[in-house]
């Protein structure tokens, strides 16, 4: 691999900051970083294993000499400045949802459609992290069967809304948790925080993202259109429900999938089990999120077959949305452009 210029935008963030722990840990071969983030942040010294790097001010820093930005700094600041660093050169990975559905923008999942990578115009997209997730299933049966129709509800946690979201259940599990008769029994008072609709301490909350058209939300959209771009599947039947659970880090996705042609156990098993960045589990030890915090493989379980129409796969995936959900892929397609 020949070395690179890279920058990290949204470098103080709960994703930047993995962005450069995976740089580091996968030795990727970096002959310069530069650190971006807001104002705020700007000035900032962080130690790297290329030396003390200043935050730089997003907003007045020059793209000029860049290889390769990786982006994670929200939609808004995506579409104002990945333009502009890819006019400078720079081919710009982006994690927000800003140029996902753009046609001349390919949507990259690292070890499912890597192919995609060759056809940017100077912008790659970083899928949403619960479509990542099962994708690393999803993938590698649509290969092999081609897949038809899909039901998929996710289990997400609460960093998918970042910093904010951790901080967000850290705080009402404290406060609910102090009496816990007033959860078993009803009385108790709303924990004090806004930033979901309902509170997600000791909850479920049926509702992730913003609700849009038809009653879904936009973390529902995302599973449907972007499984369709991804697989080239344009006619693929997705129906999605993306649920909040109170879990630190680490998305699960429960899907049951059909196939252009009857799929078995055994067959879905062993296609899964060959898969790169994929590890099944057996019924011995389901995987859960608190198995995927922290490492790269999303972890594939429940393998079954469908009861009530035949011929279909039942399974669930979980991974790490901080990593192979976002800041992971990232660093694999650039990579994969290196």
């Amino acid at each position: 691999m020949s070395s690179q210029r890279v920058a990290i935008v949204g470098a103080t963030g709960a994703v930047g900051t993995t962005m450069l722990e995976i740089l580091t840990s996968r030795r990727v071969p970096v002959s310069e970083l530069r650190l971006m983030a807001s104002s705020r942040s700007a000035g900032r010294v962080v130690p790297t294993s290329w030396g003390d790097v200043t935050v730089e001010d997003l907003a007045t820093a020059d793209p000029a000499g860049i290889d390769i930005a990786l982006f994670s700094a929200g939609g808004g600041r995506s579409k104002e400045y990945a333009p502009q660093f890819a006019a400078a050169g720079a081919v710009v990975i982006d994690n927000s949802s800003a140029f996902r559905m753009d046609d001349a923008v390919p949507l990259v999942v690292a070890d499912v459609n890597d192919h995609a990578v060759a056809d940017h115009h100077g912008i790659i997209a970083n899928p949403n992290c619960t479509t990542m997730t099962v994708m690393m299933a999803a993938g590698p049966l649509h290969k092999a069967a081609g897949l038809e129709r899909m039901a998929a509800t996710s289990y997400q946690s609460v960093s998918g809304s970042g910093q904010t979201g951790m901080d967000v259940l850290a705080h009402e599990i404290d406060v609910l948790g102090k009496d816990r008769q007033l959860l078993a029994g009803g009385g108790w008072s709303e924990p004090g925080s806004d930033l979901y609709s309902r509170p997600i301490g000791f909850n479920v909350l049926p509702h992730a993202g913003s609700f849009t058209e038809q009653g879904y939300t936009d973390e529902e959209w995302k599973l449907v259109n972007e499984t369709r771009k991804i697989l080239e599947a344009p006619d693929a039947l997705v129906e999605p429900t993306c649920v909040r659970v109170p879990v630190m880090v680490g998305h699960g996705i429960a899907a049951t999938m059909f196939f252009s042609r009857p799929v078995d156990v055994d067959e879905a098993t062993s296609i899964l089990s060959a898969a790169p960045g994929a590890q099944v589990w057996g019924d011995d030890k389901v995987p859960t999120p608190l198995d995927s915090a922290g490492i790269d493989d999303v972890l594939v379980g429940r393998i079954r077959s469908t009861l009530g129409e035949p011929g279909g796969i039942s399974l669930w995936t979980v991974g790490d949305n901080l990593r192979k959900g976002a800041a992971l892929n990232a660093v694999q397609i650039a990579e994969l452009l290196i």
